[in-house]
C-alpha cells in the first residue's frame, strides 16, 4: 500500500511554488525571447521610416501604404499563395497514399518505412534543393536521361527556373512534414470503425469515403498547414531554382533586409504575410471544425 502511495502524483497544490517556477522558467524564456520580443521587434519596425540606422526614426504608416498602393507587391503576394496552394495540394496528395500504406498496409515493414520517410530530416535542405537544381539543370539529369532515350534531340529550358521547378522542389522537400500528421490521424482510426463499416454492407471504397476520410481531416488540415505556412515565405528554392516568373514574397522580404538595407519596409511585409497566413490559419480552423473527426 505504502509503495503504491509513493507513486502516485502530488496534488497541484502540494506542488512548491519555487518548482513550479523553475519548470516553467525554461519555456517562458524561449517564447519571450525566441518568439514574443522577436515579434514584437518586427511590429515595431514596421512603423519606422528608414533613415540608414538599425532601427529606423520616428513613427509612420508609410511602409503600410507603400505595400497597399503597389500593384507589385500585391502580384508577388498572389503569386506567392498560389505557389504555396499547389505545393500544399501536391504534397497532401501524393502524401495520403503514403500514409495510408503506413497506417492499414505496412504491417512489420512499418517502423523501416516510418524511418525512411524521416531520412530526408537527416540531410541538409539546400542540399536536396541543390540536387533538384542538378536534376532539372540544361544539362542535367532529366536532360539527359530523354536525350539519352531519344525522346529529344536537344536540351530544353522548360524544367528550370520556371514555376513548376519551384513546386516540385518544395513539394519533395516537405512531403515527410506532410506524410506523419496524415499517419498519425489515419493510425489512431479505431478499427472498429471499420469492421463496422464492413459488417453493414459497405465496399472498401464507401468505407473510405465515409469513415476514412472524414476522420482523417484533422491530419490532413493539419498537414496542409505544416507545408503552406513556411512555402509562402520561401526564398531559397524560387533563387535556386525559379526566375524571374517565381519570385515570390520571401524574396523581397530578404533583399529588403539585405541589398536594399531597409528594415522597416522589410519588416512591413514581414507583418502583412503574416496577417495572410493568419486568415489561412483561421480558415483551416474553421474547416477542422467543420469537417473534423467526430469519433
Amino acid at each position: 500500500m505504502s509503495t503504491i502511495a509513493a507513486t502516485r502524483p502530488l496534488p497541484e497544490n502540494r506542488i512548491s511554488p519555487v518548482f513550479r517556477f523553475a519548470m516553467l522558467l525554461p519555456g517562458g524564456l524561449v517564447t519571450f525571447f525566441l518568439i514574443l520580443f522577436a515579434l514584437g521587434l518586427v511590429v515595431f519596425l514596421a512603423f519606422r521610416s528608414n533613415d540608414g540606422s538599425l532601427l529606423g526614426a520616428g513613427l509612420t504608416a508609410e511602409n503600410f501604404l507603400t505595400v497597399a498602393t503597389d500593384p507589385l507587391y500585391w502580384t508577388v503576394t498572389l503569386r506567392s499563395l498560389v505557389i504555396a496552394g499547389l505545393v500544399t495540394l501536391a504534397t497532401v496528395v501524393t502524401a495520403y497514399p503514403v500514409a495510408y500504406y503506413l497506417a492499414f498496409h505496412a504491417g512489420r515493414r512499418r517502423n523501416l518505412l516510418l524511418f525512411l520517410v524521416t531520412l530526408p530530416f537527416w540531410t541538409s535542405y539546400l542540399l536536396r534543393v541543390f540536387a533538384w537544381k542538378i536534376v532539372l539543370a540544361y544539362n542535367g539529369v532529366l536532360n539527359s536521361a530523354f536525350i539519352e532515350t531519344g525522346l529529344w534531340s536537344q536540351p530544353t529550358l522548360a524544367f528550370l527556373n520556371t514555376p513548376a521547378a519551384v513546386v516540385v522542389t518544395l513539394a519533395h522537400a516537405y512531403a515527410p512534414f506532410a506524410i506523419l500528421p496524415i499517419y498519425v490521424a489515419l493510425d489512431t482510426i479505431p478499427k472498429s470503425l471499420l469492421e463496422a463499416a464492413s459488417d453493414l454492407g459497405a465496399r472498401p471504397f464507401t468505407s473510405f469515403r465515409r469513415v476514412v476520410l472524414p476522420n482523417s481531416m484533422p491530419g490532413v488540415l493539419a498537414a496542409a498547414l505544416v507545408v503552406f505556412v513556411p512555402t509562402v515565405g520561401d526564398y531559397v528554392t524560387p533563387a535556386m531554382v525559379g526566375g524571374p516568373a517565381s519570385t515570390m514574397i520571401g524574396t523581397l522580404i530578404q533583399s529588403q533586409f539585405g541589398k536594399a538595407n531597409d528594415w522597416p519596409f522589410g519588416a512591413a511585409l514581414s507583418v502583412c504575410v503574416m496577417l495572410v497566413i493568419l486568415c489561412v490559419v483561421l480558415v483551416a480552423r474553421g474547416a477542422d471544425r467543420r469537417f473534423g473527426s467526430r469519433t
